[in-house]
C-alpha cells in the first residue's frame, strides 16, 4: 500500500493506493502544534499495522520560516562579507514606497562572522583558514547557544577546499549547512541565502522526520519529485514548497488524462491559494523566493497568495474591506467550524447558501450556519451593508486577489490565459473557479476527482528526483562538469535517467534562462526561449553558459486515473443560493451521479472534499478521466 499525505493548514489529506489499484481518500483536521501525531494517526487509520510506503508533503519547513520559528543559526562567511545577506541586492520591492518596512533578518548581526580566508574567482586558494581561528569561533558559537551553522565562502563554487576545512572544525555538534554541498553556483548572495534558509529550518525538519522514521517515508520536493527522508533532513530547503508542488504534479497529470496539456493550476486551500502554469509540462525556475529571501534550488514556478477558505475578512483603518493574508488556520478555523468568531471566505459561502450544514466531508463534519452569519454580520455592520452584501463583498475581494496571482504566472510570463484551461482543486477551488475564469477570459474549467486531496494524489504520481548543478563560467570545461554531475547522480541513484540543461544568457546580461542542453548548438534553443519569454532575441549576439544542471529521475509506478463510477448518494435535490447578485433555486448534484451527458448551470456539484459552483451560462459533464469539465457558453 502507498499513501500520499498533504499536511495543509486546515486539513491533512490522505490518498491511498490499495494493492488492487483502487484509490481512496480522507481528511483529518490538522494540528499545527503536533503535525506528526496527525500523520501517524492517519497512517494507522489507512493501513492498520500493515507495511506502507508514504510520500509526504510537509509544511514544517515552510511554516517555521514564515513564522520565524526556526533554529538559532550562525552565518559564517569570508572576512569582510558578514553583512552579505543584510545588504542583499538592494532591490526595491515597493518601488513607490519611500519608507518601506525593513525585512526582518533570519540571523542577527551578532551571529554573522567572518573568517580570514580567500578563494579567487578562478578557483585558486589565496589564503587557507587558520585552525586556531576556527576553534576560537566554535567556542563563541557554543557560548551563544547556536543550534545550526550556515557556511558560505567567497567563490567556493569553484573550489570548496576552504569550506570543507571550516566545516570540519566549526560544524561538529551543530546542524550543518554548507554552500558547496547545497548549491555550488555563481552568485554569492543567492547562494548564501539558500544556505542560511536551509540551516534555519533544517533542525526542525530533522526532528520532525525522526518522529516518523518507523515508516518508509519519502518527502515531496519543491521541484515536483520526491527524495528520501534522510536527504530531506539534510537539505530541508528543497521541501520549502513541498505541498503546492504535489498539487502542480497532480493537476498536470489529471488534465493530461483528460486530453488537456496547457493548464493553469488553481489550488485554493484553507490558508492560501497556489497558482501555476504548465504548457505541456510544469515550469521550473531557479529564481524562486520565500518571504523575500531567494532560494537557489530548482522549484516549480508557483505563486502563492494569502487567500484561502480560512482567510480572515476585516475592515481596515480607511474603511475598506480586506481579505487575508491572515488566516483562521486549523484552530480555531472559520466561524462555521464552531470555534472561531471572525468571518472568513468559507463563512461568506455559508451565508450565500453555497455550503450547507451537512455538506462537509460527506456529513462527517457539521457546519454551524448561525455562527457563520453572526461573524459576517459583524463585518456588515462596520460597512453599513446587509449580511448578504458583505458576504458577496468578501468573495469579490478574495477573487480579485486570486485573479492577480494567476496573471503573475501567465500574463507576466508571456502567456495568454485564454489559451489555457483552469484546473481548480483544493477544498475551495471549485467554488471560485468559474467566476475567476470569466474575469480572465478562460472558457474551460476542470475540477478533478478528489479535488480536495489532489496535492496528496500528486505526491503518489511524482517520480523520485534529485537535482545537481555546477558553475560553468569557463566554456572549455563544460563537458567535464556535466560528466562529474552525472557520475555523482549514478552513485546516488543507480538506474536513474539523466537530463541535461544549462542556465544561459547573452554576454552582458545579469539573469539567465534554463534550457535543455544541446552541445553542438546550445544557443539556438536559448534564442527561442528568450523570444518566448521577453518578446525578442538576437541570434547574432554571443551566448554564455553560467550553470550546468543534471536531473536524475527514477520513475515510480503510478495509479491509473480513471472515472470512479461509484455514487455517493443524494441528500438534497435543490437549494436556494446567491449567485450573480440574486437568489436562485439551483439543483444539487453529487459527483457520482454525473455522466458524460452535459447539464447546465446554475448548479452545485458536491464531492467528499470539495464543492463546485457552476453559474448560469455554463454547462458541465464528467470526462473519461473522471474530471468535471465545465465550459462557458
Amino acid at each position: 500500500m502507498r499513501i500520499g499525505i498533504d499536511a495543509g493548514g486546515t486539513f491533512t489529506d490522505f490518498v491511498i493506493i490499495h494493492e488492487d489499484g483502487r484509490l481512496e481518500s480522507f481528511k483529518v483536521r490538522s494540528n499545527p502544534s503536533a503535525p506528526d501525531k496527525v500523520i501517524l494517526a492517519g497512517i494507522r487509520r489507512a493501513a492498520g499495522g500493515g507495511r506502507v510506503e508514504v510520500v509526504h508533503g510537509s509544511t514544517v519547513a515552510t511554516n517555521a520560516f514564515l513564522e520565524r520559528k526556526g533554529a538559532k543559526t550562525a552565518f559564517i562567511t569570508t572576512d569582510g562579507f558578514a553583512d552579505l545577506v543584510a545588504i542583499g541586492r538592494q532591490n526595491r520591492p515597493e518601488l513607490y514606497n519611500l519608507t518601506p518596512k525593513l525585512r526582518p533578518p533570519l540571523i542577527p548581526a551578532t551571529l554573522c562572522f567572518g573568517v580570514r580566508e580567500r578563494t579567487y574567482s578562478g578557483g585558486a586558494i589565496g589564503l587557507k583558514p587558520a585552525a586556531a581561528e576556527l576553534r576560537r569561533l566554535r567556542r563563541k558559537l557554543v557560548a551563544a547557544g547556536v543550534e545550526s551553522v550556515a557556511i558560505c565562502f567567497l567563490h567556493s563554487y569553484q573550489n570548496s577546499a576552504n569550506e570543507k576545512a571550516a566545516a570540519a572544525i566549526l560544524a561538529a555538534g551543530f546542524y550543518r549547512s554548507v554552500s558547496h554541498e547545497l548549491v555550488p553556483e555563481y552568485r554569492e548572495y543567492e547562494r548564501a541565502s539558500t544556505t542560511i534558509v536551509n540551516a534555519y529550518v533544517g533542525p526542525l525538519m530533522d526532528r520532525y522526520l525522526a518522529k516518523l522514521e518507523s515508516h518508509d517515508i519519502s518527502v515531496m520536493q519543491s521541484n515536483g519529485g520526491h527524495i528520501s527522508a534522510a536527504e530531506a533532513r539534510q537539505q530541508a530547503v528543497r521541501t520549502i514548497l513541498s505541498g503546492p508542488a504535489g498539487g502542480v504534479v497532480g493537476a498536470t497529470a489529471v488534465a493530461r488524462a483528460g486530453g488537456f496539456t496547457h493548464v493553469l493550476g488553481f489550488d485554493m486551500g484553507g490558508t492560501s491559494t497556489d497558482v501555476s502554469l504548465a504548457d505541456g509540462r510544469p515550469r521550473l525556475t531557479t529564481e524562486g523566493s520565500i518571504g523575500g529571501f531567494p532560494i537557489r534550488v530548482p522549484v516549480l514556478d508557483i505563486h502563492t497568495v494569502g487567500a484561502g477558505g480560512g482567510s480572515l475578512a476585516r475592515v481596515d483603518e480607511g474603511g475598506l474591506l480586506r481579505v487575508g493574508p491572515e488566516s483562521a488556520g486549523a484552530d480555531p478555523g472559520p466561524a462555521c467550524y464552531g470555534k472561531g468568531d471572525r468571518a472568513t471566505v468559507t463563512d461568506a459561502h455559508v451565508v450565500l447558501g453555497r455550503i450547507a450544514a451537512g455538506q462537509f466531508l460527506g456529513g462527517e463534519m457539521r457546519i454551524d450556519v448561525g455562527r457563520a452569519k453572526s461573524a459576517v454580520d459583524r463585518i456588515a455592520r462596520q460597512l453599513s451593508l446587509s449580511t448578504v452584501a458583505a458576504g458577496e463583498g468578501i468573495l469579490r475581494v478574495a477573487n480579485a486577489n486570486m485573479e492577480r496571482a494567476i496573471r503573475v504566472v501567465s500574463v507576466e510570463r508571456g502567456h495568454d490565459p485564454r489559451d489555457f484551461a483552469l484546473v481548480a482543486f483544493g477544498g475551495c477551488g471549485g467554488l471560485h473557479a468559474c467566476e475567476i475564469a470569466v474575469e480572465l477570459g478562460i472558457g474551460t474549467v476542470i475540477v478533478p476527482q478528489m479535488a480536495g486531496s489532489l496535492s496528496a494524489l500528486g505526491m503518489l504520481l511524482a517520480d523520485r528526483v534529485r537535482d545537481y548543478s555546477a558553475a560553468a563560467l569557463d566554456r572549455a570545461g563544460i563537458e567535464g562538469r556535466f560528466l562529474e554531475l552525472e557520475n555523482k547522480a549514478r552513485q546516488d541513484m543507480p538506474g536513474c535517467r539523466l537530463e541535461r540543461s544549462a542556465d544561459l544568457r547573452y554576454v552582458g546580461q545579469s539573469y539567465e534562462l534554463n534550457v535543455a542542453w544541446k552541445s553542438r548548438d546550445f544557443a539556438k534553443p536559448f534564442h527561442q526561449e528568450h523570444h518566448k519569454v521577453y518578446g525578442y532575441s538576437d541570434a547574432g549576439r554571443a551566448v554564455e553558459v553560467v550553470t550546468v544542471r543534471v536531473k536524475a529521475v527514477i520513475r515510480v509506478t503510478k495509479p491509473a486515473i480513471r472515472r470512479d463510477a461509484a455514487s455517493t448518494g443524494k441528500s438534497e435535490k435543490a437549494r436556494r443560493i446567491r449567485i450573480g447578485g440574486k437568489w436562485v433555486m439551483a439543483p444539487i448534484f453529487n459527483r457520482g451521479e454525473l455522466g458524460n451527458r452535459a447539464k447546465r448551470g446554475p448548479a452545485l456539484v458536491l464531492d467528499y472534499g470539495s464543492t463546485t459552483l457552476i453559474p448560469a451560462g455554463w454547462h458541465f459533464l464528467l470526462d473519461q478521466a473522471g474530471n468535471l469539465v465545465v465550459r462557458q457558453g
